[in-house]
């Protein structure tokens, strides 16, 4: 009976997986044979595969990249990527390069055109296309993936798939963060979005200014008769808090601890729906708080589209690095930038509410505008101040208000007092662009769907500019607006950006829109809440309240006082130019 003997084993005396390179027998022939390494808990699948969508399976010979879809088939994603001694199976690879070398090819004339598509027996190709496999019975097969139906590469190419693997441009913050800065918080918005405090009616305080009556002629703008936007001169003054001689007169009145403006105050209950950088600059000074803006910062611009899935983009500033880039000749910016419609999209606003008013009928407040000195020269434009207490306490012994200066535009003749608050209105405006540039969001063209579909304009604008559309309104309602009139105003030519028509006119009240919207102001109140509480808990001094620009996250940050105090000429442009706070 033949006897088995077992052979010697030799463990591995390097405790790693595998043969051992210090302790192979001399007797082997494998001793000069390269190994490939591999982890104990890869899955070996399969040794070989012939279904190679890329069509080409050198690459994953060689262990190079593979071109094959990111999203594999469900195998590949259940077994995960073997990334263990990758690349080493190179030493194995074997090319047929003598048989490679020696083809050549017999008959190069060209072939014949054949009439018809391949599977078409003659009939006409234009229902699917020209080439061969685009006749209508394999069209399907094709746009689905063509061989491979599930993820092929032409399933890619459709708009809007997939755009999460897309590398969106990283933005700029809209302040610079100083090394000397101390972040104190952090506050992600998902938390932000937990929050809910429930405020009763304000209390008036004083009201400001002088307004004109609305036009009610533009409610009545059709597509078919367009009017243009004219260029009106008028002086609207957007002065941040610390600067209001009105709120230092009612900070001498201890009239509430916080104190602020509506333009500042809708950002801070509308940031969840941010994407756009802000900040705003906190002052603590005693038992009062103040909130304040950079002058030529991010309020006072509109931003445009916002909210889209593919927003409009400013051109990548050259890299410092490249010196092939540094010394190139920066290009002027595109009309259809996210810079270039923001300028656009604030030039529009004020002049729509400059124009659709009535200066002939005015109403006065009960003092005239504070900010309006007798060496002005230039007219006013239409709008009034009414300075609100809100009372923010959770507890009837907790006092904690927050006085806002808030902004109306005109008035409704014949709707009653204006100084009561009855009949006031904001006016902003909506600005098409062009639907066919980058960052339109997919909106439709207005001028041929603005009257019969409406509805599926107004959708994909609140789409689009969720964040701009939400802080109109919280603005509105914290003034005791009656109603917003809301412009939609486009390009008189896509390709120009200075001449502009108005198309039509919406009328809304602010409670339904927000409804509309799905804004909350008790989840606006409870941020506003919560930002107070951190920085009542913090010593006197200055901070600054950052979005981050590419997160949704609110950085807090302990500053100088010296801070934003020296602003640079450009700066002090803005509040000559006077810009509208709507965003």
């Amino acid at each position: 009976m033949a006897s088995f003997t077992l052979p010697p084993i030799h463990d591995n005396p390097d405790g790693g997986w595998g043969p051992s390179s210090s302790n192979i027998p001399e007797q082997y022939k494998f001793k000069d044979i390269p190994y490939a390494p591999y982890s104990k808990t890869d899955k070996l699948g399969r040794f070989a595969d012939w279904n190679d969508p890329t069509g080409d399976n050198r690459q994953a010979t060689v262990g190079l990249p593979s071109t094959r879809d990111a999203r594999g088939t469900g195998r590949s994603r259940r077994d995960g990527a073997q990334a263990f001694g990758s690349g080493t199976a190179s030493a194995f690879a074997y090319f047929h390069v003598e048989d490679e070398s020696s083809f050549s090819l017999v008959d190069n004339k060209a072939a014949p055109p054949r009439r018809g598509g391949a599977f078409g027996r003659g009939r006409a190709t234009g229902r699917g296309g020209t080439g061969n496999f685009n006749t209508r019975g394999n069209a399907r097969g094709v746009a689905r993936g063509g061989f491979n139906n599930r993820g092929g590469v032409q399933r890619g190419a459709r708009r809007g798939w997939r755009d999460w693997e897309k590398t969106n441009r990283t933005r700029e913050s809209s302040v610079a963060i100083s090394p000397q800065w101390t972040m104190l918080e952090e506050i992600e918005f998902h938390r932000l979005a937990k929050l809910k405090l429930e405020v009763d009616e304000p209390e008036n305080i004083d009201t400001y200014g002088r307004v004109f009556a609305y036009d009610k002629s533009y409610d009545r703008i059709t597509t078919k008769t367009e009017r243009p936007l004219q260029l009106v001169d008028r002086i609207k003054y957007n002065t941040t808090t610390s600067d209001d001689p009105v709120i230092q007169q009612l900070v001498s009145k201890n009239v509430a601890n916080i104190y602020t403006t509506d333009a500042i105050l809708s950002v801070l209950m509308c940031a969840p729906r941010s994407v756009y950088p802000w900040d705003i600059v906190i002052l603590r000074e005693g038992s009062n708080l103040y909130f304040d803006k950079r002058d030529g910062g991010p309020f006072d611009t509109v931003t445009v589209n916002e909210n889209a899935s593919d927003p409009p983009q400013d051109p990548a500033p050259p890299n410092p690095n490249n010196p092939v880039e540094k010394t190139a000749v920066p290009e002027p910016p595109s009309i259809n930038s996210a810079t270039s419609l923001s300028l656009e999209a604030t030039y529009i606003n004020q002049n729509f509410g400059f124009q659709s008013v009535q200066e002939t009928v005015t109403a006065d407040f009960s003092h005239p505008n504070p900010f309006y000195g007798p060496e002005e020269t230039e007219p006013l434009a239409s709008c009034g101040y009414r300075y609100r207490v809100f009372d923010l306490g959770i507890t009837e012994d907790e006092d904690v208000k927050i006085c806002v200066r808030t902004e109306v535009d005109a008035f409704i003749p014949g709707a009653g007092n204006v100084q009561e608050g009855h009949g006031l209105v904001t006016v902003r405006a909506l600005n098409e662009f062009d639907p066919r540039a980058q960052g339109a969001g997919g909106a439709p063209d207005w001028r041929s769907k603005l009257d019969s579909q409406r509805g599926a304009v107004v959708a994909t604008e609140m789409k689009n500019n969720s964040c701009k559309l939400a802080k109109w309104t919280v603005q509105s309602v914290l003034a005791g607006a009656e109603q917003m009139k809301i412009g939609y105003i486009s390009r008189a030519n896509p390709k120009d950006n200075t001449r502009h028509v108005i198309l039509s006119t919406a009328s809304m009240r602010p409670t339904d829109f927000a409804a509309q919207l799905n804004v909350s102001l008790a989840n606006g109140w409870g941020i506003v809440r919560t930002i107070t509480d951190l920085c009542m808990k913090m010593p006197e001094g200055k901070y600054v309240l950052i979005k981050d620009p590419n997160k949704s996250v609110i950085r807090l940050y302990a500053v100088p006082m010296a801070a934003f105090t020296t602003e640079d000429e450009d700066g002090e442009a803005f509040e000559g130019d006077e810009h509208e706070s709507a965003a």
